[in-house]
C-alpha cells in the first residue's frame, strides 16, 4: 500500500501543471475613429459595415465587438485586451491605424440609429458619432 501511495505521488509530482501564470491582461474599449456604412438598407439583406480605431501601443489587440441592441438601436465600440508587460510601445498613426469589419443582417423595418463609441467629452460624458439608417 505504501508503494502505490509513493508511486501516485510521484505520478502527481512530475505530471503536475506549471503554475507559470503567463501574460496578464486588462481590456479596455477604444473609440472608433471612423465608419463605412450603407446610406440605407433593405429588409432581409446583410450588409458590411468597417470600423475604424486606433491602437494605442504594441501591446493592445482587438478583442471583438462590443455590441448592444435596444429595439432599433446598436451601440458600438471595440473591445482591446493590453497586455501588460513592460516593453510596450506607442504606435505612430500609420502603424496605430486598424479596421475591423461585419456584417449586419436588416430584421426590422424602420430606420436603424448607430451609435459608435468615440470617447469621453471633459465631464466623462460618452460621445457618440451616430448614423441613422432607413429601410427601404
Amino acid at each position: 500500500m505504501k508503494k502505490t501511495i509513493t508511486l501516485l505521488a510521484l505520478f502527481f509530482l512530475f505530471n503536475s501543471c506549471s503554475v507559470d501564470s503567463g501574460p496578464n491582461y486588462l481590456y479596455e474599449v477604444l473609440p472608433i475613429e471612423s465608419v463605412d456604412i450603407p446610406a440605407e438598407f433593405t429588409l432581409g439583406e446583410i450588409y458590411p459595415i468597417t470600423v475604424r480605431y486606433n491602437r494605442p501601443t504594441t501591446c493592445h489587440y482587438f478583442n471583438g465587438l462590443y455590441y448592444d441592441k435596444h429595439l432599433n438601436i446598436r451601440t458600438i465600440a471595440v473591445g482591446s485586451a493590453v497586455e501588460q508587460r513592460d516593453n510596450c510601445q506607442d504606435l505612430n498613426a500609420d502603424a496605430a491605424a486598424d479596421e475591423y469589419t461585419f456584417n449586419f443582417e436588416v430584421t426590422s423595418n424602420g430606420s436603424y440609429l448607430f451609435k459608435f463609441w468615440q470617447g469621453k467629452d471633459d465631464q466623462g460624458n460618452d460621445i457618440f458619432l451616430e448614423y441613422e439608417v432607413p429601410v427601404n
